[in-house]
C-alpha cells in the first residue's frame, strides 16, 4: 500500500482523520498529567501524606501498563474502534468516581479505573501502522504524538489555575467534559482500519512470544522504556521539587510543569519531517543524546550552585525534545518487527514503557525527600537517559554485524 486510504472527517466508514487521533493521544496524555500541581491540596484534602498521594500517579501507570497487554490483542481480534469507544466510556465514569470519592481509598480506586484511557492512546498508534506503510509509520506517529506533546504543555498550567480558582475537583471535571466531546468525535469519526485476524481470543494472546522472541522488538520496546523513564520519574517527584523544594504555587507549578513537553513538541515535529529522510535509528539516537546531554547539564549547574527552579525546569526542555524524537521512532520500529500484530506490539511495547514508569514514578516519590532538594530526581532521570543509549547503540551494532553478514 504505497498511500493511505482516503478520509473523510466525521464520516466513519472511512478511517479516522489525523485530527482525532491526535485528539485520542491527548486525552490520554491529559489525564496522566492535568491534576499533579494540585497533589499538595489534594494531599491536605484527604488527610494523608504526600507519598500515598503521589501513588495516583504510580497505582494509575501501573494499572496502565497492565491493562496494555490486554488492549493489544483485543484490538486486533475484535477491531480498533469498539475497543477505544468502550474505553472512553469507562473513562468518563470512572473520572466520576475521582469527583465524588469521599475518602482516599475510593479516590485511588478510580483513579485506578480512569488508565482505561491508555486504550485512546495504544490504539491511536496501532491505527496509524493500519493505514500507512512502515516507512512513513514514524513520520505519521511523530504527528499524532504531537497531541501527547501539546496537552502536557497546556495541561498542568490550567490545572494549576483550576485549581486556584475553584479547588482540585474543577481538573476531573475538566477531564470529564473534554472526554464527553472526544467520545462523540469517535463515534462520528472513527472508522475501522483493522481486520480481524481470524483467532479466538485465547489464541491472539498466544502471539506474544513471537514478538517476546524478536531481539528487534526488545530493543526498540527497551530503548523507549528507558528513555520515557526520565521523564516518568520527573512526573513522580517534580510537583515535589516545585513546591517545596522551590516553594512554588500551584499554579506557577503548573506554568514550570510544562517545560519539557516544549521541547517534546519540537521533537515531535523534527521526527515527523525528518524520520523518513534521516532513519529511525539515527534519530533515536540522537534523541537519546539529547536526552542525556540535558540531564548531564542540569547536574553540572546545580554542582556550580545554580539551583533554581529556571535551571531544573529549562532543562527538563532537553528531556522532553529527546524524548519527542525517540519515542515515535522507537515505536515505529516496535510496531514494525510483526505488522499483522501492530496493535499487540502497541500495547505490549506500551506496557513495558509504562510499567517501567510507574516504577520510576513510585521511586522518584520514594527517594525525594525534606532535605534532599532535587539531587535523587536528577540522578535518576540521568541513569535512566543512559540505559537508553546503550539500548539503541545496541540494536544499531546488530544491525550492522547482520548487514556485514549479509
Amino acid at each position: 500500500m504505497e498511500n493511505p486510504p482516503r478520509v473523510r472527517f466525521l464520516d466513519r466508514s472511512t478511517p479516522p482523520h489525523i485530527v482525532t487521533l491526535i485528539l485520542l493521544a491527548g486525552i490520554s496524555a491529559l489525564a496522566m498529567n492535568v491534576f499533579l500541581p494540585s497533589l499538595p491540596r489534594m494531599t491536605e484534602h484527604f488527610d494523608t501524606e504526600y507519598r500515598l498521594m503521589q501513588l495516583s500517579v504510580a497505582i494509575y501507570l501501573g494499572v496502565n501498563a497492565l491493562l496494555q497487554v490486554f488492549i493489544g490483542p483485543l484490538s486486533d481480534k475484535l477491531g480498533r474502534r469498539p475497543v477505544i469507544l468502550w474505553g472512553v466510556g469507562l473513562f468518563l465514569v470512572a473520572t466520576l468516581g475521582c469527583i465524588f470519592a469521599p475518602d482516599i481509598t475510593l479516590f485511588l480506586a478510580f483513579r485506578m479505573c480512569q488508565a482505561v484511557i491508555v486504550s485512546a492512546m495504544v490504539l491511536s498508534r496501532a491505527v496509524v501502522r493500519d493505514i500507512v506503510p512502515q516507512d512513513q509509520a514514524a513520520s505519521m506517529i511523530g504527528y499524532v504524538t504531537m497531541g501527547v506533546a501539546v496537552v502536557p504543555m497546556v495541561g498542568p498550567v490550567i490545572g494549576g489555575v483550576l485549581d486556584e480558582a475553584f479547588g482540585w475537583q474543577s481538573t476531573f471535571w475538566l477531564l470529564f467534559v473534554l472526554g464527553a466531546a472526544v467520545f462523540w468525535l469517535s463515534w462520528r469519526d472513527l472508522g475501522e482500519t483493522s481486520t480481524s485476524s481470524g483467532l479466538s481470543i485465547g489464541a491472539q494472546f498466544r502471539q506474544y512470544p513471537e514478538l517476546l522472541r524478536s531481539p528487534r522488538f526488545w530493543g526498540y520496546a527497551l530503548t523507549c522504556a528507558f528513555t520515557s523513564g526520565a521523564f516518568f520519574a520527573y512526573l513522580g517527584g517534580a510537583p515535589f521539587v516545585g513546591s517545596e523544594v522551590f516553594g512554588l504555587g500551584p499554579a506557577v507549578l503548573g506554568f514550570f510543569f510544562g517545560a519539557p513537553a516544549v521541547g517534546y513538541m519540537v521533537g515531535n515535529g523534527l521526527s515527523g519531517k525528518f524520520s523518513v529522510r534521516v532513519g529511525i535509528n539515527q534519530m533515536i539516537l540522537t534523541g537519546c543524546c539529547i536526552n542525556a546531554g540535558g540531564l548531564t547539564l542540569a547536574l553540572v549547574l546545580f554542582y556550580m550552585g545554580f539551583q533554581s527552579e529556571w535551571i531544573f525546569f529549562g532543562s527538563m526542555t532537553f528531556v522532553g525534545l529527546g524524548n519527542g524524537m525517540t519515542i515515535p521512532n522507537s515505536t515505529a520500529g516496535s510496531l514494525s518487527v510483526r505488522p499483522h500484530l501492530a496493535g499487540t506490539a502497541s500495547g505490549l511495547s506500551g506496557a513495558i514503557m509504562i510499567g517501567g514508569g510507574a516504577a520510576l514514578s513510585a521511586l522518584a516519590g520514594a527517594l525525594l525527600k525534606p532535605g534532599t532538594g532535587a539531587w535523587p530526581l536528577l540522578w535518576l532521570m540521568l541513569i535512566t537517559g543512559i540505559a537508553g543509549m546503550i539500548s539503541i547503540l545496541l540494536v544499531i551494532r546488530r544491525e550492522r554485524r547482520l548487514s556485514g553478514l549479509g
